[in-house]
């Protein structure tokens, strides 16, 4: 199903397949009494770079952090932070609303609220990115 998902993302956005490994942001999942979150650390990743799916229980979150230049004469002391292609994929336990997902951006994170409610139609349903 990831594999599926990532592919017809692909045909959307061409270049999604070319994920790099070491750009991977760190993702809370908790359930509310309303539904779940899952939370998704983007500092630095542009709104417009993040898109989110959802089908048959697997939700699926890719995106691109463009790396800032240094200066053309800095020489690396150190160097952690990575940039790149990422794709989290999360496997979602329970029925939740997917027609009526949300997913905001605001101060470095990417919530995704999906709330309670039966849909098990296996239908691919995107679930548009808003910024605050």
């Amino acid at each position: 199903d990831a594999r599926e998902l990532l592919a017809e993302l692909d045909r959307e956005v061409p270049g999604v397949l070319q994920i790099n490994t070491e750009c991977r942001p760190a993702v809370d999942v908790f359930e509310t009494t309303t539904g779940l979150e899952v939370v998704v650390d983007v500092p630095g990743v542009p709104p417009d770079s993040i898109r989110v799916a959802i089908r048959r229980g697997v939700l699926l979150i890719v995106g691109a952090k463009l790396a800032t230049p240094p200066h053309p004469s800095a020489r690396f002391h150190l160097a952690e932070r990575s940039y790149g292609r990422f794709a989290r994929v999360v496997r979602l336990t329970g029925a939740f609303d997917a027609a009526h997902a949300r997913a905001v951006t605001r101060a470095g994170e990417l919530r995704i609220t999906l709330p309670r409610l039966e849909d098990r139609r296996g239908r691919i349903l995107r679930i548009p990115v808003e910024h605050e």
